[in-house]
């Protein structure tokens, strides 16, 4: 006499088989899964962006990040001093808001220095343009950061009369968080300092 119970033995072992199949073939697949994303973030890691031949940032294209890094920092601190510096009665609170992203508490000392001794104010009032008109960066890399001296050329516009200064600014330059769209190249100005400032004679005066 036939039961149904052999049928459903053969069943039952059947399920078992099937299920662990699915359970190793998982397995399977999640261990090759960590595996090439572990691989991708390491080579993610110097190769994430890239930078074009204005020094901008271009997120999410593959190249080698060390190879550009010196482009950058020149980049950053072109941007920051154009920023900082490039001022006028209508601009210097965008400006300064966009600068004081790409540098430490130094930069910020600096800012409220010239706030202190009433500089914007006087641009305000006299509705003052001043422009940079010429940016030179001599970098130093030591293996962990870059330090810097920059020579700006400043043109100061008072309406009828324009003078032109020389500024040395100096500091270092080191590595953080990239940060779209306040700090693009993961660079931050530390140690900021303005080492010298003098008027330049008419000879003297040189433009970009």
């Amino acid at each position: 006499m036939k039961t149904p119970f052999k049928s459903i033995v053969h069943v039952l072992r059947l399920n078992r088989f099937v299920v662990l199949g699915v359970v190793i073939a998982s397995g399977l697949v999640c261990m090759v899964a960590m595996v090439l994303v572990g691989r991708i973030y390491r080579e993610s890691l110097n190769g994430a962006f890239v930078v074009n031949g204005e020094g901008e940032v271009i997120p999410l294209s593959w190249a080698e990040q060390r190879d550009h890094l010196e482009v950058e920092a020149l980049a950053h601190l072109e941007q920051f001093h154009r920023w900082f510096y490039g001022v006028d009665a209508g601009s210097y609170e965008k400006n300064m808001e966009k600068a004081l992203w790409l540098g430490n508490a130094s930069v910020g000392a600096v800012f409220q220095q010239k706030k202190a001794d009433g500089f914007y104010n006087r641009l305000l009032q006299y509705s003052l343009v001043q422009e940079v008109i010429r940016i030179d960066t001599e970098l130093d890399w030591d293996g962990s950061s870059f330090a810097f001296r920059t020579q700006l050329h400043i043109r100061i516009n008072r309406g009828t009369v324009t003078d032109t200064y020389e500024l040395v600014t100096s500091g270092h330059l080191i590595q953080v968080e990239r940060n779209f769209p306040h700090n693009p190249h993961g660079l931050l100005i530390t140690d900021f300092f303005e080492n010298s400032l003098r008027k330049l004679e008419t000879h003297e005066n040189t433009e970009e």
